[in-house]
């Protein structure tokens, strides 16, 4: 199984996540970061780094998310790969639990 970002990633994009991964499977779009779930080795060390709490295990995702599952594998396919912490998104505090923000998603 696979970790996978969710819908509280989208205009917050912390990256606190990024340093811990040892196999570098996290990918980085305007104002969101995907896991690569054929990269990523389950290892969970990214899951409590996440200040938004967006990153779950694929067998243990929130009602509701399952899109996030082909949306990661989809993005991480086509955006770069990111391996440093940067900067949360300006506005990140604001967006940190607004729900249904799927449609916010900036490829």
């Amino acid at each position: 199984m696979a970790f996978i970002v969710t819908d509280n990633c989208i205009r917050c994009k912390y990256t606190d996540c990024v340093e811990v991964c040892p196999v570098d499977c996290f990918y980085e779009g305007p104002n969101f970061l995907a896991i690569n779930p054929d990269e990523c080795i389950d290892c969970a060390l990214c899951e409590p780094e996440c200040p938004a709490g967006a990153i779950f295990s694929e067998d243990e995702l929130p009602d509701g998310q399952d899109i996030f599952v082909e949306l990661n594998q989809e993005l991480a396919l086509i955006w770069p790969n990111i391996t440093e912490k940067k900067d949360a998104l300006p506005d990140a505090t604001e967006w940190d639990g607004v729900e249904d923000k799927l449609e916010h998603l900036e490829r």
